[in-house]
This record gives C-alpha cells, structure tokens and sequence, in this order.
C-alpha cells in the first residue's frame, strides 16, 4: 500500500496568466454606482431641504425692545456679521407677525417657525448687545454661522445636470466600445494567427466532406494565391453557407478561422443595428476599412439574414428604413466603386428564403454553399469526433447510434453523447455503455420519463392499445418507418410514446406517404375498434396526418380532382393575405384532403381487424413490461416481410465486403 504526499512546490504561473484572487484587479465599474449616487443625492436633498417658516424685518431699536422681553428663543449671525436671524419663541409669534400693518398683509400660520431678520451695522454690535443682556439676567442663545459654502451651492444647482451629463456618456461608451464618440464603430472581433485561444480545425469538422472542400479552396487561394492567379482564376468574393440549424455552419467557419494564416473578422448580423439612425451603415463602412488595412483577410458574418431581409417585403406594414440602409450599405461595400481585393466575406443562415435577391446575386456572394442534415455515414463520423473525449465501452457500436439518430444534426448528435455521459455518471458507472445512449436519445426525442405520472388502470388500457394499434400498422405495412421501442410510460407531455426509424429517402412515393398517414392513424383506429369509443390521445397524430395530406395535395400535385398542381412559392415571397386558388378550389382542396385520411383511416380499421388477436397480445404485453422492442414483435407477429432502406445498404454493404474478403483469401 503506497501513500501519496502533497505537494507543497507551486507552479510559477505563465506571464500572461489572469491575476490571481485578491490580487490587484482592473477597476471595473457597475452600473448600481449610479444608482446609489442618485439615491444619496435625493437623500441629501430631503434631509437638508429648509423647513417651512414665517419671517419678517425689523430694526434694530425694535430687536433691542423685543430682546428685552425675551422673546426670542436663539439668534444666528451670518459670517459676515451683518445680519441677525433670531427665532421668536411660539407664544410671541403671532403678536410680532401683527405688529404693524405692513405685517398684516402676512397670512399668519400656525405650528410654524417665525423668525425675524435685523440688519446690523457693526460685526461686533451682537456680541456686545448679548453681553449686555446677560449682565441683566437674560442669557441669549447666540450662534456665529459659517456662511453657505460655494461649493455646495454648485454642487446642488449644477448636481442633476452633471449625473444626466454622467449617466449619457457612460451608456454611450457601453455601445461604442469604449470610445463615447465610437458608436458608429464595427463590433468584429479579430482572430489572428497571433491569437493564443484553442483553434478549431477541419478535422474537428465532420461528416460536412462536400461543404469542407468548397471552403477549403478558399483557404488554399489565401495561402497560395499564384495557383490561381496564373491561370487567370478569380477566388469568389464570397460565400453563403446555408442549411438548417446546428449542421455545423458557425462550426465550419471557424474551422477556416483555424486553418487560414489570415486576419479573420467575426460578428453577427444582429450587431449592425441600432436604435440610433445612421450607425448600422457606418458600423458596415468601418468593418470594410478595417478588413481592408488588414486583407487578405476573411469577414464572417454570422445569422446575416437579421440585416439582409428583403426591402420592401411589406410595404403596407411599414419597413425598417435604419435596417434596409445598413443593407444598402452593404451591398455597396460588397460590391461597389471601391476595391475589396483580398476581402472574402463568410455568411451563414438557415432562412436563405428571405434574404434580399441583389444579396444572393454573382459578385458578392458567388457562391451558396449547402450544408444539410447528416446521412448515415455522415451521423458516425460526427459519432466519431463527439466520442474522442468520452470514456465508453465495447458495448458502444458508432454504426449503431448513427442508425438510431436518423434526422439528427450535429449539435443534436453533440447533445446525445454529453447526455449519455451525464446519464453514466449519475448511476455511478466507470463508462459509458450502450444503454445509456440509448435513454439519451430517448430523453432527447421524447422528453424526461414521468414514472410519477398517476394513470388509472382503464387509461393504462387505453394508451397500450393505442400504442400497440401504431406497432401493429408498423409491423404490416411494407412502407410504414419500422420500429423501434414502444412505451406506456409518461414522457414529456405524452402519455406513451413509439419510437420509429425513419427511412432516409431521396424521392418519397405517393403510396409511401400513404402507409405513414395509415400507420399514424393506427391508434386512433384501435381505439374505436377495441374500446368502443376514441379519445383525445391522438390529437397529435391527427395534427401529423392533416399537414401530410394537404402537402400531398397542395406541394406534391397527388390530388385526384386537382392533379399536377404546386401551390408552393419557393422564392419565399409568399402571397400576403390572398390565396393563390380560387374558393372553389379550395373547397376540392379540402375535399381531397378528407378523402385521403378517410381512405386510410378505413385501411387501418381493415388491417387491425385481420389481426385483432395479435394486436390484443401485443397490447397485453406493453401493458405487463410497459415497454417493448422490434424483438418482442417478431416474437408475436414473425419476421417482417419488408427490410427498411438502411437494412438494405447494411446488407448489400455486408456482401461487398464478404465479396472483398473472398477476393483477398483468392490472392493470398
């Protein structure tokens, strides 16, 4: 048994390591100053606001005969001993204040201090007259007052505008980056090849082969531009990665980042605006001349579809006038009078739809380059790089998980195997294992398992002979998405939940859409066939079937009395608030749409009825382990007749290489 001692040398930090906790820290500021500093001066005002009085003048012959009645309860003389300022005692007020006519103009208060004020020509008169009072046995409160300071008259007249003045430049300086003046400034953070941060490289980058070889021949023209140029090539002035969102666009750009010996200036297009006028445009104009001192360079602009909309889109609504001219601003820097040679520019976005066609023309963006949801042998690669830091076991199989995660992207794909890892820790596990996958992606898809979900025994019936009604279609029909797991317990808002394997089709069939449309409405159908009556439980899978159907109808031309007929606009333009058919039309529309849920609403019936006995078996088994796989359904139904497209590649994948192992034994 050996024991291990501490060690007490520390390591010398690196010179640019951050200070250390109670070190010396750069003076930051905080915005809850300010608002102390307003409290305090409101305090300041309360607190040393004057109370409410009453006063007059008076000579100095009538002081001397009131002073000898001892009237006044303290006297104060200013500091320059001219002025004497002496409060009259309450029971005395009101006889002082009336004492003349001049005075009965006064409206008389009560509860209110009264005071009197007595001009004086000698500084020493007070002192001497109270020293004589006091030899007659009255001891007046005498008090020699310091004057109002300067200082503080400025401060309480000039004090508000100064904080407004204050409060101004601070705000200002937050949007323009320190500079008060700078708001028109770019907001581009610049990496260079001088940068010290953990660069992202191609080979972080997977299953994206056709999009990494567009960009790479960007990065090959900065680092070896002769190449090109003597064959009188041009490099493209810029590039538009578009795809759905997480497929790895922010991903790819930095990876160019990474790989280019290039100044590479990144932002988002929501850093052009601005709630002032004017500074988006000028934002634009200073990202340009700064790329320009700095070119060859490459300008990434992230989500570009916040300042690239389309002008004029609605111009019944009203438009963003800042907003189209920071577009037109860019178009010109883009593509103008000026030279923006050795300037490429990077854009990425997932609603290419409704961005600006002068946008989208040839010489500012050439070129569109698509980055799309991973097929199967994209999903293992991306498996591959996720998995490089995770600790797993032999039980995990890449080619597995990419076949369970069809339409995942490569963020979605990222989530599964940090969820997988977090689902191992949490049960204690020294890797993560095959299993812990698998609830990962179900706890990405379906949502946290809710086995507190209280269910009465008669809803529990309910759910599995819905459940087994959409297994049982699954199973029959040659086209249906085959399955994968079926549950009654409670996850996320469903009461049950079926998982498929959706095929991965380039060119999807009309007979197609319709066994998914007959298998959605599988457990609709076994309600009313078992249980006599339907419930809400299918509110979802009804919502599925209608949408498809009126795509087949409205998208795809496969109506039966209005056929051939697309009423997609795919330039994104839309139809405002008209329809591109007639009320007639849609009321076939609507009839065809009918017909088709109808139709194989009554196949399903039709096919649950011919095997009502297996699906009472299948739902008695869900009902007892609650969750069931493919197996348990080969076990009740037999083999599937029909193999899935991806059993297909698998199997004609698996005689190839019988085929290439045969050919080696032959040669050897």
């Amino acid at each position: 048994m050996s024991s291990q001692t501490p060690n007490t040398n520390k390591p010398t930090p690196p010179p640019n390591q951050p200070p250390t906790p109670g070190g010396n820290k750069p003076f930051k500021f905080n915005m809850g100053w300010i608002y102390m500093l307003i409290l305090f001066m409101l305090a300041a005002i309360y607190f040393n606001r004057e109370p409410e009085t009453q006063s007059r003048e008076i000579s100095w012959s009538e002081f001397k005969t009131y002073s000898e009645r001892d009237v006044f309860s303290k006297w104060l003389v200013n500091k320059e001993g001219s002025v004497i300022k002496a409060t009259v005692k309450p029971e005395f007020a009101e006889e002082i204040m009336k004492a003349d006519s001049a005075a009965n103009k006064q409206v008389f208060k009560q509860n209110v201090e009264t005071t009197i004020l007595v001009e004086i020509s000698n500084p020493d008169a007070a002192r001497i007259y109270a020293d004589e009072l006091e030899k007659n046995g009255i001891k007046p409160d005498v008090k020699f007052g310091k004057g109002n300071s300067t200082f503080w008259n400025i401060i309480w007249q000039f004090g508000p505008f100064l904080l407004l003045i204050f409060v101004w430049i601070y705000i200002i300086r937050r949007m323009g980056g320190g500079n008060p003046f700078g708001v028109g400034k770019t907001k581009a953070q610049l990496y260079d090849k001088t940068g010290k941060s953990q660069k992202v490289t191609f080979q972080d980058v997977a299953g994206l082969s056709e999009a990494k070889q567009e960009v790479e021949e960007i990065v090959d023209f900065l680092k070896n531009p002769k190449k090109y140029t003597e064959l009188g090539a041009k490099i493209p002035k810029g590039a538009l990665l578009v795809g759905p969102p997480g497929t790895g666009k922010t991903l790819l750009a930095k990876a160019v980042a990474g790989e280019a010996d290039v100044p590479f200036f990144s932002l988002s297009g929501s850093d052009f605006v601005e709630m002032f006028v004017g500074v988006g445009a000028s934002r634009v104009r200073d990202l340009f001349r700064q790329a320009k001192e700095k070119a060859p360079c490459i300008v990434f602009i992230d989500e570009i579809d916040a300042v690239g909309r389309a002008r004029g889109r609605n111009p019944g609504m009203g438009a963003n006038d800042e907003r189209e001219n920071t577009l037109n601003q860019l178009l010109t820097e883009m593509d103008g009078f000026g030279s923006n040679s050795g300037v490429i520019i990077l854009a990425a976005t997932n609603r290419v739809d409704i961005l600006d066609k002068a946008l989208l023309r040839a010489g500012r963006f050439d070129r569109q380059i698509n980055v799309d949801l991973p097929e199967l042998p994209d999903r293992k690669e991306i498996f591959v790089v996720h998995l490089r830091n995770i600790k797993i076991d032999q039980s995990v199989d890449t080619e597995f998980l990419a076949r369970q995660t069809p339409g995942f992207s490569g963020a979605d794909i990222a989530n599964v195997c940090n969820e997988a890892a977090l689902i191992a820790a949490r049960h204690d596990k020294e890797n993560v294992q095959r299993e812990d996958f698998m609830n990962a992606v179900d706890r990405i898809v379906g949502g946290l398992e809710k086995k507190s979900k209280v269910t009465t025994l008669e809803e529990r019936r309910s759910i599995a002979i819905h459940e087994a009604g959409h297994a049982t279609l699954s199973w029959m029909l040659e086209y249906a998405n085959p399955l994968v797991k079926v549950t009654i317990v409670p996850r996320g808002k469903a009461l049950g939940a079926a998982w498929y394997m959706p095929e991965e089709r380039q060119i999807t069939t009309r007979q197609q859409l319709e066994d998914e449309i007959c298998a959605t409405l599988g457990g609709r159908a076994a309600e009313e066939l078992v249980i006599g009556c339907i419930s809400t439980g299918a509110a979802n899978d009804l919502e599925r079937v209608t949408k498809q159907a009126y795509a087949m109808v409205l998208y795809y031309g496969m109506g039966r009395e209005i056929p051939n007929l697309n009423y997609y606009d795919s330039s994104g333009q839309d139809y405002g608030f008209t329809k591109p058919y007639s009320d007639k039309t849609a009321r076939l529309i609507d009839e065809e749409v009918k017909y088709i849920i109808n139709n194989q609403y009554e196949r399903a019936k039709q096919i649950l009825s011919e095997h009502s006995s297996q699906h009472q078996q299948l739902a008695d088994v869900l009902l007892d382990k609650e969750v069931i796989f493919s197996d348990d359904l080969e076990k009740i139904f037999g083999k599937r007749k029909w193999l899935s497209r991806s059993q297909e590649i698998l199997k004609q994948q698996d005689l190839l290489n019988d085929e290439n192992k045969d050919a080696e034994e032959k040669s050897d």
